[in-house]
C-alpha cells in the first residue's frame, strides 16, 4: 500500500508562505489594475518576507529543530534554519532596492517591456506610457523560496528541484535592466546557457550517486559511502555534483558568468543576487559534503583545495585590472568564493568553531557588505544613467563623504581588515582550514588577501585623495528604503567586527548538520 509522506507544516510554513506569496503575486499581475500593482506587490513581498523571517526565528527556537520531514527530503537543523534567516534578511534589503524610484527620474530600474527589442519604437512607447515589470517581485519570491529549500534539502531530488526553482527567476531578472538593455540581455543569455549546462552536469552526477547508493537520502548515501567509498560511480558522481554547485558559487574555472552578470544585471538584482545566491549555494554545499560525502574527505578535499587556490588567485588578480566598479566587485566575489571554499576544507571536523560555523559567519559578513556596496553603486549617476567607470568615482570622498565613507566600510570588510566583520569571517575560515591540516591553502589565501587589499585600498585612495574630474559622477538622493539598506548594512558590518560574540554564540548553539 502507498503511504503518503508525513509533512511537518509547523516547521515548513515559512517556506510555504514565501512560495504562497509568490503565487499570489502572479494572481495580482493577472487581475489587479496596472496602477495598483506596484504598491500591492511591494507590500505583499515585504509582509511575506517579514512574516517568514519571524516564522524562521520561531522554528529555530522551537522543538522542531533537529528533525526531518517529507521522508527525509527536508532537514530542519540549526545551520539550515540560520541560512534561511540570512537569505530572508538579505531579501528584505533586495525588495527595498527593487522598489527604488528616485534614482532615475522617477522610473524603475527594470525595463518597461522586456519583449520589446532595444532601440525600437515599441520600447520607446513602453517607456512613454510608464510601463514597468512588477512581475519582478513574484519572481524574486519564487527564487527566495527555492533558496530556502536549498538550505534544508535532505535528499538529492530536493536539492535539484530547489536548485532549479532558485535559478530560473534569476535568469529572467538579469535581463530586465531598463538601461543598457543589450548588455543586460547578453548577460542573461550567458547566465542561462551556462546555468543550463551546470544543472545538467549536476543532474548526471546525482544519477550516478543514486546508482551507487540506491537512495536519494544524503544520510543513507553517507552510510553507503562509509561501507564502499572506492566505487567509481560515487567518485564520478561527487565530481559532477561539485561542478554544478561550484558554478552557482562562481568558483574557477566555472566563474566566467560572474563579472558579466554582475555588470549587466540591474544593480538592485546584482546586490540581492550576489549575497542571497552565495548563502544558499554554500549552505547546500556544506550539507552535501558534510552529510553525504564526509567520509570521502580524503578524495574531494585535494580537488576542492586546488579549486579554492585558483579561485582566490584569479579573482584577486583579475579584480586589480578592472576599470568598472561592478566588474571589480564581480571578481572580488570570485575571490570570496575561494575564501569560503577554504573554510569548506574543514567540513569533516565538529569542533566548537568548525568549518560550518566559520563559513556561515563569513556568509553573514559578506552578505551585508556586498548588499550595501552595490546599493551605493546604484546611487552614482551621470547624464546617461549609472556610472561604473572607476575614474569617475575620483573625489567622491570630498563631495559626498558619507557615501564614500560607507562604501569604504564595505570595502575594508571585504579586504578582511580588523574591526570589520570580514576580519572575523576570514579568521574563522582560515582557522577551520588550519585545523584540518590545510596550511598550504591557507598560505595562498593569506597571499590572495594581501593582493585583494591593493584594489580595495586603491578605490578608497581614489575617492578620498584624488581631485574630482569635470565629468565626475554625482550622487542622487535615494529613497528612505535604500538609505536604510545602506545604513543597516554598514552598522552590521561594523558591529559584527567589533562585537561578533552574539552571532558566534548563536552559530555554536545551532550545532551542526544532522543526517
Amino acid at each position: 500500500m502507498f503511504e503518503s509522506p508525513g509533512i511537518s507544516y509547523a516547521t515548513l510554513w515559512p517556506v510555504l508562505l514565501v512560495l504562497g506569496v509568490a503565487c499570489v503575486g502572479v494572481v495580482v499581475e493577472a487581475f489587479a489594475p496596472r496602477a495598483a500593482r506596484f504598491n500591492t506587490q511591494v507590500s505583499l513581498a515585504s509582509a511575506g518576507l517579514v512574516a517568514a523571517l519571524a516564522g524562521t526565528v520561531a522554528v529555530g527556537a522551537g522543538s522542531g529543530l533537529g528533525s526531518s520531514t517529507g521522508e527525509g527530503a527536508l532537514v530542519i537543523d540549526g545551520p539550515g534554519v540560520f541560512s534561511q534567516g540570512l537569505v530572508l534578511l538579505v531579501s528584505l534589503g533586495g525588495v527595498a532596492l527593487f522598489a527604488e524610484r528616485r534614482l532615475d527620474n522617477g522610473v524603475s530600474v527594470f525595463a518597461g517591456q522586456a519583449a520589446a527589442l532595444p532601440g525600437t519604437p515599441a520600447e520607446r512607447t513602453a517607456s512613454q506610457r510608464g510601463l514597468e515589470h512588477t512581475e519582478v517581485y513574484p519572481l524574486m519570491m519564487f527564487a527566495v523560496g527555492g533558496m530556502m529549500l536549498f538550505c534544508v534539502s535532505g535528499d538529492l531530488l530536493m536539492l535539484f528541484v530547489a536548485l532549479e526553482v532558485l535559478s530560473l527567476p534569476l535568469y529572467l531578472l538579469t535581463g530586465l535592466a531598463r538601461r543598457r538593455r543589450l548588455l543586460s540581455q547578453e548577460a542573461a543569455l550567458k547566465y542561462f546557457l551556462l546555468g543550463a549546462f551546470s544543472s545538467g552536469i549536476f543532474l548526471y552526477g546525482l544519477a550516478l550517486v543514486y546508482g551507487f547508493a540506491g537512495s536519494m537520502s544524503l544520510a543513507e548515501i553517507g552510510a553507503a559511502a562509509a561501507e564502499d567509498g572506492s566505487s567509481p560511480l560515487l567518485l564520478l558522481g561527487i565530481g559532477l555534483m561539485a561542478v554544478g554547485l561550484l558554478f552557482k558559487t562562481g568558483a574557477v574555472p566555472f566563474h566566467s558568468w560572474t563579472p558579466d552578470v554582475y555588470q549587466g544585471a540591474p544593480t538592485a538584482v546584482t546586490a540581492w543576487m550576489s549575497a542571497a545566491t552565495k548563502i544558499a549555494a554554500f549552505a547546500a554545499m556544506l550539507r552535501l559534503f558534510y552529510v553525504a560525502f564526509g567520509v570521502e574527505g580524503d578524495i574531494w578535499r585535494p580537488a576542492i583545495g586546488v579549486v579554492a587556490v585558483l579561485t582566490m588567485l584569479l579573482g584577486a588578480s583579475f579584480a586589480i585590472v578592472q576599470t568598472d566598479v561592478k566588474r571589480m566587485l564581480g571578481y572580488s566575489a570570485v575571490a570570496h568564493t575561494g575564501f569560503l571554499l577554504t573554510g569548506l576544507l574543514g567540513a569533516v571536523r565538529d569542533d566548537a568553531f568548525g568549518s560550518t560555523q566559520a563559513v556561515l559567519f563569513y556568509l553573514t559578513a559578506y552578505g551585508f557588505a556586498t548588499l550595501g556596496a552595490f546599493a551605493i553603486v546604484s546611487l552614482l549617476r551621470g547624464p546617461n544613467g549609472e556610472i561604473g567607470s572607476l575614474e569617475r568615482w575620483a573625489g567622491l570622498g570630498r563631495t559626498n563623504p558619507w557615501v564614500a565613507g560607507a562604501f569604504s566600510i564595505f570595502l575594508l570588510s571585504m579586504a578582511g581588515l580588523p574591526l570589520t566583520a570580514g576580519f572575523i569571517g576570514k579568521w574563522g575560515v582560515f582557522a577551520a582550514a588550519l585545523a584540518a591540516g590545510q596550511w598550504p591553502v591557507v598560505a595562498v589565501a593569506i597571499a590572495s588577501s594581501v593582493i585583494a587589499i591593493f584594489f580595495y585600498v586603491r578605490m578608497i585612495m581614489l575617492m578620498f585623495f584624488t581631485d574630482p574630474r569635470e565629468d565626475a559622477a554625482t550622487v542622487v538622493a535615494p529613497s528612505y528604503a535604500t538609505t536604510a539598506v545602506i545604513a543597516l548594512s554598514a552598522a552590521a558590518t561594523v558591529l559584527l567586527g567589533v562585537i561578533p560574540g552574539p552571532v558566534l554564540s548563536l552559530l555554536v548553539d545551532a550545532g551542526g548538520f544532522i543526517g
